[in-house]
């Protein structure tokens, strides 16, 4: 009988998974390489390299590992049904933040707009918080993101914030207008878009005005993005879906209603409606959706009737300004793919500057320089530009480039100017660039996709965790001077300062802080 010889064992190839090993390896180091490689790319490479990593382990496992085939059958199967029973347990949340992640939850999860819906208010009188501030709109009391004359105490070890209320909030992206101690923002409350009105020093909620309205988008999440503006007694809101409201500002009161994308046939923009009312003499003023045009809209203060349209441009994602250039005043928009400026009596356009292209949103404000300079930026890699704006023979105005950099590329965050320089977040990091050439000075802290407001000669930054930083708003370098655990979860709304109370919220909470003040 003839002893033939066993077959010699044979490996799992292991070498499959020591080279996927590798390859996960550098795809996860290769963007640290690159400082200026935009976050929201370096994220989606990271995940997508992890994703093919784990797909290869996958296919190594059941096709070439050569294990007992017994077990990779039912590991197989398992993971067949795993991929068909979670889209049934989950649900999309919303994004991790604002790298555009997707975040998940069990779809039992309630959310807290919907914990909220129902609640009615108790109207309370008038008691007007003469120390509050008046900041009667978005991004500071003059729409540039800068408080002066606050005399903030720099050293919160010393002297803490104390904080006067904390509170669930419905879900949006609003921030607070303070006028007559009263904060007035915007929320999601179940399926009814809500404009809310809290007491400043309480935050007991004085009046709720409700609108049946419901967007949601799975990066952005659910509820209104614009920030009420508050005017000679009126409060006019931008709610996420287009509704345009006039409220009495005492008790929330209808005063007229315009649904400007049905009206006017628009789509709406992909993370919804944006733009924070600007109201001048007579007009209120929003800007469109992603049909190209009518960018720029005017609907009379008083009655709500249409004054006039302007513009070719698809909208974006930041709210019109008025502003002075070349001895001329205008309304300011920064557009998908356009810098307009237009006569806030008639809409004429008068400047229509063309920037980066419209395939990436821009949110950020346009900052109005002393010597008629306008300087635009924007995230997503886009980066920044100062333009000089000069009257042009025809009657219009024309814009010329002075310099382009990537050394700023805010995302939801806006620039603010102090003496010769620029503050603001340069994808997540706190940045100052020098306005005569663009050069960025210094770098420094992380806050992701945060927010910040310029108070005298200090930076008080929002970050995207929720802690609030105060730093200074010098060119030698950033230097931390206080912290602040505000809030825990993803926050892009911006903070409102008004007098000594600093108001916070994003889509889950709202806390009020009384900061400490320097002596006169």
């Amino acid at each position: 009988m003839t002893n033939h010889p066993r077959p010699a064992p044979r490996g799992h190839r292991l070498w499959f998974l020591a080279v996927t090993a590798l390859l996960v390896v550098a795809g996860l180091i290769l963007p640290l390489f690159r400082p200026e490689l935009e976050r929201n790319l370096a994220a989606w490479l990271r995940a997508a390299t992890l994703l093919l990593g784990a797909l290869l382990v996958i296919v190594w496992y059941v096709f070439l590992s050569r294990l007992e085939i017994k077990a990779r059958v039912l590991t197989g199967i398992l993971l067949v049904i795993l991929g068909v029973e979670a889209p049934q347990l989950l649900r999309v949340d919303g994004s991790v933040d604002g790298r555009g992640l997707p975040k998940f939850a069990w779809k039992w999860q309630r959310s807290p707009a919907a914990a909220l819906s129902g609640k009615v208010p108790i109207l309370l009188p008038p008691t007007p918080a003469a120390d509050a501030g008046e900041v009667p709109g978005f991004f500071g009391p003059n729409r540039d993101g800068i408080v002066t004359g606050a005399r903030l105490a720099t050293d919160w070890a010393a002297q803490r914030p104390t904080q006067l209320w904390r509170q669930p909030i419905g879900a949006g992206w609003s921030a607070f207008a303070v006028v007559g101690g009263r904060a007035i923002t915007q929320e999601q409350r179940g399926e009814e878009e809500a404009v809310s009105c809290y007491d400043v020093r309480t935050g007991q909620l004085v009046w709720l005005h409700t609108d049946e309205a419901h967007f949601s988008q799975w990066q952005g999440g659910e509820g209104p993005r614009a920030t009420p503006t508050v005017d000679r007694g009126r409060v006019f809101s931008y709610g996420a879906t287009g509704i345009l409201n006039c409220l009495d500002a005492t008790n929330g009161r209808a005063l007229w209603t315009r649904n400007i994308l049905t009206e006017y046939q628009l789509e709406n923009l992909t993370w919804g409606t944006s733009s924070s009312p600007l109201v001048t003499d007579d007009a209120v003023i929003v800007t469109g959706g992603l049909t190209a045009g009518p960018t720029v809209l005017a609907f009379h203060r008083e009655t709500g009737a249409p004054l006039w349209q302007s513009g070719s441009d698809k909208a974006s994602y930041a709210s019109p300004i008025l502003a002075t250039l070349a001895g001329r005043q205008v309304v300011l928009s920064n557009n998908a793919g356009s810098l307009t400026a237009h006569d806030p009596a008639t809409g004429a356009n008068v400047l229509n500057y063309a920037w980066s292209d419209d395939k990436w949103p821009k949110a950020s404000q346009p900052v109005v320089l002393p010597g008629d300079r306008v300087f635009l930026s924007a995230g997503y890699g886009i980066g920044c530009v100062l333009l000089k704006v000069d009257a042009a023979p025809d009657g219009k105005l024309a814009a010329t480039q002075l310099w382009k950099t990537n050394r700023m590329k805010t995302q939801f965050n806006s620039a603010t100017l102090r003496g010769e320089h620029l503050y603001g977040l340069d994808d997540g990091l706190l940045a100052c660039v020098a306005v005569a050439d663009g050069q960025r000075v210094w770098k420094d802290g992380r806050f992701g996709s945060g927010q910040t407001l310029q108070v005298d000669d200090l930076l008080i930054v929002q970050s995207e965790p929720g802690a609030v930083v105060l730093a200074e708003a010098k060119p030698d370098g950033y230097r931390e001077l206080g912290r602040l655990p505000a809030l825990s979860s993803k926050t892009w709304n911006h903070p409102t300062l008004a007098g000594r109370y600093l108001l916070l919220r994003n889509d889950r909470e709202a806390v009020c802080y009384e900061l400490p003040q320097r002596a006169p």
